[in-house]
This record gives C-alpha cells, structure tokens and sequence, in this order.
C-alpha cells in the first residue's frame, strides 16, 4: 500500500501532472479499483495492456479504471495503438499504407465525426486478424485520429 491513500489526497500530495482536475472537484476513485492499479504502478505509471488487465479482473469498464487512474494522479503509458507513453518519442506509431481496401474500408466505415474511436480500432484489428497498432499505422497513413481512448487519456 503506497502512502496509504487511494483518492484525490494522494494526487494533491504530488507535483507535476494534475489529471484529477478533469474529473472535477470531489471526485472520489473505488477502493478496490484504487489498490488494485496502485499494486501495479510502477514509478507513478500504469501501461495501457496492464490497465485492460485490471478492468477485466475486477469486471469494469476501461474508463473506470482510467479514472481512477487519473485520481491517484498516475500517468498512463505504452498505449496498445502506439499513441502515447513511450520514450523518448512519446508515439511510436508510424504511418503504414495497407494493401487491403477492406482494412480502409471499415476504418472510414467506423469514423464518427472524422475520427477512429479506440474501441472501433479494436475491433477492426480483431476483425481482420492484424495488430492494434497494425491499424493505428494505417490510420496515420489515412491523416485519421483515433479518439477517444477508451481509458480516457485522450
């Protein structure tokens, strides 16, 4: 148990990155969710794959365990699309044209106001058996943003 706290107290303790604010003030993060993501943080940070993990196991959304993610003030890293949380670059996706028009075809098929839906690319990765980031290449290569991120990190 890392200083004892699992809520907002703990994120008004650090300096630096302020993500509760975007929960608004009295936000509060579950227990449960809250010992579970702080079990697995290392150095104030929390992988994308690792955060999916603990929403299965605890059978929550995504989104919960992101929120309570920014609640304890903790930084998400090593997006499964690519997008964010590596280092030194930050994104590590590069744009990747495909030879399958149906892999385009479903991307444009699944945008919602210009942009890829985290959720969408997912699924259209499972879908036709490639990558996660196998499509969010070809989403560079298409000037196509994914948004939102099902964690709530973008």
């Amino acid at each position: 148990m890392r200083n004892g706290l699992y809520n907002t107290e703990r994120s008004m303790m650090m300096k630096g990155e302020k993500f509760p604010e975007k929960h608004g003030p009295g936000a509060a993060s579950d227990d449960k969710i809250s010992q579970k993501v702080m079990a697995h943080a290392k150095n104030d940070e929390l992988p994308c794959a690792v955060a999916f993990k603990i929403a299965e196991e605890l059978q929550k959304s995504p989104a919960e365990i992101g929120r309570t993610v920014d609640l304890l003030n903790l930084k998400l890293i090593k997006c499964q699309l690519g997008l964010f949380g590596y280092k030194p670059e930050k994104k590590i996706v590069k744009a990747a044209a495909t030879q399958d028009p149906d892999l385009q075809k479903a991307i444009r098929a699944a945008l919602k106001n210009d942009k890829l839906a985290c959720r969408d690319a997912w699924e259209i990765a499972l879908r036709f058996e490639v990558s996660k980031m196998a499509v969010s290449a070809v989403c560079e290569a298409m000037k196509i943003k994914i948004k939102p991120c099902q964690l709530g990190a973008f």
